[in-house]
């Protein structure tokens, strides 16, 4: 009779492996060559790539990689190693971390919850809302990497936990966290991350996802429709992407009489590059120059206890009745 044993992967972007322009440009180039990210024609998106973005976009990056490199690493890997390692104590079970791009791959985690002997894979995509550019790419890589085995486990993909009451419950505590340190600002912004505005006429629910969050955290502060508002960060291109954009907004508001904000980024599970660096430096010199007077960054759920808390509370309906 075969061991029934249940295992999670928790899945999240990936992050270069230091912060030089040569690691840089490999991760940069495995996460832009994948068509949920950018659906491109080939033929015409290669040149661009290889010969303009890689060379020109990797030395700059680097830079603002190094600019908030923790000592043990990337935040964003340093920040998801701590979460896996949390639930796993949590629910004392097989937890392992994959990265869509970069180390650890998806395939390594994969590998090694089945060399535990999982049966019963519980796949967790660290993003609160879903895309197609984010959780569907999990699922892309998922397949990809179990296409070699000749047998599977049961398998159960969480889509997305947008309005999970646990993860509500969470940024609402680190929310009030923030206001009772830094004072109640005149604006909450809870910014998140963009994607193509074609992509949503395309069929994508991600923006609305993101609306639902925001409603159901802003019902759950107490707040009213003056007190808080959503944007949209991090675009790339040319193209039309979410609106309202969060630089833009931040050039503005100090005009439209706002002088201190606080800005979150509810889609981001971990700080990453675009919480630490774009959030908390860009825009907050953004918001400061146009004559904000204070701009305070919430930090992201990383690895606070309600929020390893939360997944597990997503994964437990699955685990009922197998062993560890």
């Amino acid at each position: 009779m075969r061991h029934e044993k249940a295992g999670i992967l928790l899945a999240n972007l990936g992050t270069p492996d230091a912060p030089t322009p040569a690691a840089v440009k490999r991760y940069l180039k495995e996460f832009l060559s994948d068509r949920r990210v950018v659906d491109t024609p080939r033929w015409l998106w290669w040149p661009i790539l290889n010969a303009a973005i890689l060379p020109l976009r990797s030395p700059r990056v680097a830079k603002l990689y190094a600019s908030v490199w923790m000592e043990e690493g990337s935040p964003l890997m340093v920040w998801s190693q701590r979460q896996r390692a949390a639930l796993e104590a949590h629910l004392q079970l097989p937890v392992a971390l994959g990265m869509n791009y970069g180390n650890p791959s998806m395939k390594s985690a994969l590998d090694s919850l089945m060399a535990q002997g999982v049966t019963r894979l519980i796949v967790l995509p660290l993003y609160p809302q879903f895309s197609c550019s984010t959780v569907a790419a999990v699922w892309d890589c998922i397949t990809r990497a179990f296409a070699g085995y000749r047998s599977l486990p049961e398998v159960h993909f969480i889509r997305d936990y947008a309005t999970h009451p646990a993860y509500i419950s969470a940024l609402k505590a680190s929310v009030e966290r923030a206001f009772a340190r830094n004072g109640k600002p005149d604006l909450l912004v809870m910014s998140f991350h963009g994607i193509p505005q074609r992509y949503a006429d395309e069929g994508d629910d991600y923006p609305l996802r993101c609306r639902e969050t925001f409603n159901a955290l802003t019902a759950a502060l107490g707040l009213n429709e003056n007190e808080a508002m959503m944007t949209f960060q991090s675009r790339f291109g040319r193209e039309q992407w979410l609106k309202p954009y969060t630089d833009e907004t931040m050039r503005q508001l100090p005009a439209q009489g706002v002088k201190h904000v606080q800005v979150m980024s509810p889609g981001f599970s971990a700080d990453c590059l675009e919480t630490l660096e774009e959030i908390s430096e860009q825009n907050r010199d953004f918001f400061l120059h146009a004559g904000g007077t204070r701009f305070d960054y919430i930090p992201a759920l990383n690895d606070d206890a309600e929020h390893i808390a939360m997944m597990a509370d997503l994964v437990k309906p699955w685990l009922d009745g197998l062993a560890s």
